[in-house]
């Protein structure tokens, strides 16, 4: 019974994971990215609201699952949940390495004067931790489906 309900909480919470960051790739950033400064400043900050502290419990739960999962699945359950949660640390280490110092900056950002815009690289480090939460979604996937 165990087995069976950390599986659901790996795989919905992996698809949910993955799902936010899908949306904010192809809606939530192009919309951003086509605004002003002031704007931008102002959306950025009220998403934020929202994102955080949802995402980084949802992560964890999720990353300790899949561990708890690795000792108690049959193969190939066994392999492919740490794997998936292996990954979804690497979505956790792009997040607080990249997206996260510059999220703490714009807050010190005035809405006018000299900027280096941090839009460009900031989609550059979600695209990389979008990546990776499909891929923890993959592997999740196939544990699920696999495992007798």
């Amino acid at each position: 019974m165990l087995e069976e309900v950390l599986s659901g909480v790996v795989l919905i919470g992996t698809g949910t994971v993955t799902g936010i960051f899908v949306a904010v790739l192809v809606s939530v950033g192009p919309a951003m990215s086509a605004m002003g400064r002031a704007d931008y400043l102002r959306a950025h900050a009220l998403l934020g609201k929202g994102y955080h502290p949802m995402m980084p419990i949802l992560v964890n739960v999720v990353t300790i699952s899949g561990f708890v999962l690795g000792w108690l699945a049959e193969s190939p359950g066994n392999v492919l949940f740490p794997a998936a949660s292996v990954l979804l640390i690497g979505v956790q280490a792009v997040s607080h390495l990249g997206n996260v110092p510059i999220n703490r900056s714009l807050s010190r950002l005035a809405a006018d004067g000299p900027w280096e815009d941090p839009r460009p690289l900031w989609r550059a480090w979600h695209r990389l931790r979008t990546a990776l939460a499909a891929l923890a979604l993959t592997a999740a996937t196939f544990a699920v489906l696999a495992t007798p």
